[in-house]
């Protein structure tokens, strides 16, 4: 049986009302820490899981004996639309919590010039996305497109990828990707 300790620890951090910079400062480990467990990109020690866990408090024993009950909501207004992106690229999710959903749903906004980064982005799971407006580069493997309204693009998350806003006007995309992994 495999836990998902990313989701299990956003949406208990999210239970306190704590940002991952208070979470840090109070668990005496650094921000990049909490973001890398709560995506997924990190396996944490026990030892780490647990000074993470010491900033609420709570135990290990609670940490994985806890199960929230399952969001029953099905709609959601634009407003409450949580964003979870920072910088020039706005991530706005469908649902406050993704804990044990199968689905993670984005309404992503890129300005002119901004991308995900030098480094390409791998992670288990699928994606795929529909370009609303604006021109938006995709990169997957070595293969690489521009994309405008109403092109899409799907693929295996485990291929390394990236994301680039090309021209003068904001790109927006609806994304999915499971399981959800941002």
């Amino acid at each position: 049986m495999s836990v998902d300790i990313g989701n299990r620890l956003r949406h208990l951090r999210m239970l306190h009302n704590l940002s991952q910079r208070e979470l840090a400062k109070r668990s005496g480990v650094t921000n990049s820490t909490i973001s890398l467990i709560e995506s997924n990109s990190t396996n944490p020690s026990v030892g780490a899981l647990k000074r993470v866990l010491d900033g609420f408090p709570i135990g290990l024993a609670e940490f994985f004996a806890f199960e929230p009950e399952r969001p029953r909501k099905a709609f959601y207004a634009a407003e409450e639309l949580v964003e979870i992106g920072k910088g020039p690229i706005s991530y706005r999710q469908v649902g406050e919590s993704l804990f044990g959903r199968s689905l993670q749903i984005l309404k992503e906004c890129y300005q002119p010039g901004s991308d995900t980064g030098k480094v390409p982005l791998v992670h288990e799971g699928e994606e795929g996305g529909i370009i609303l407006s604006g021109r938006l580069e995709v990169s997957v493997d070595d293969e690489r497109r521009i994309l405008g309204p109403g092109d899409a693009y799907y693929f295996e998350s485990r291929r390394p990828h990236r994301f680039r806003c090309v021209g003068g006007a904001p790109c927006e995309v609806i994304s999915a990707c499971t399981p959800p992994t941002f």
